[in-house]
């Protein structure tokens, strides 16, 4: 599957401009993981890290379906790979499924997609429970897109050591 990354407009308001750039990283993730066999995936950047590109797939999901849907949308629902509430479970992927968690990414980003499409405004709050606090659906996609630029950077470390591919 090939992977389109739009760059984010040079003229936009708020919401469009932070609704692009997320999705240019969330783009930007998957092309970095494009074109890699299901072991390159899964290969571990040092010991004693369990990091991977695919651990990184794996993590983002749970983030995307911890901050749309559990926070923002108040939905009941689990992490996808932990019962205990640890985000830490997700970048182990020595034994995952590669179709299953690229499954989960995507559907996760989707449902992400929808519950901000579907807000009145980024003064749409919701509550995090670890914090104890509100927080507004503008804090969610600027702390978005820091997840991402921060573990991009670390998948463009992990694809240079896997086939030498650098930059996107």
């Amino acid at each position: 599957m090939e992977t389109e990354r739009i760059g984010p407009p040079l003229l936009a308001g708020e919401r469009e401009t932070l609704r692009a750039f997320l999705d240019f990283h969330r783009a930007t993730l998957a092309l970095k993981c494009e074109g890699l066999t299901d072991e390159q995936l899964r290969r571990r950047s040092s010991p004693p890290s369990t990091l991977s590109l695919l651990g990184l797939v794996r993590h983002m999901a749970e983030v995307e379906r911890t901050w749309f849907r559990r926070v923002i949308a108040a939905e009941d629902v689990p992490l996808v790979w932990s019962d205990s509430g640890d985000f830490q479970v997700a970048y182990d992927a020595a034994g995952a499924d590669v179709a299953e968690a690229f499954e989960a990414w995507r559907r996760e980003v989707e449902h992400a997609r929808r519950i901000e499409r579907e807000a009145e405004s980024l003064d749409v709050t919701g509550h995090q429970a670890r914090w104890g606090e509100d927080v507004s659906l503008r804090l969610v996609m600027v702390h978005m897109l820091h997840e991402y630029a921060r573990h991009n950077g670390h998948a463009d470390l992990l694809r240079e050591a896997i086939d030498g591919t650098v930059g996107v």
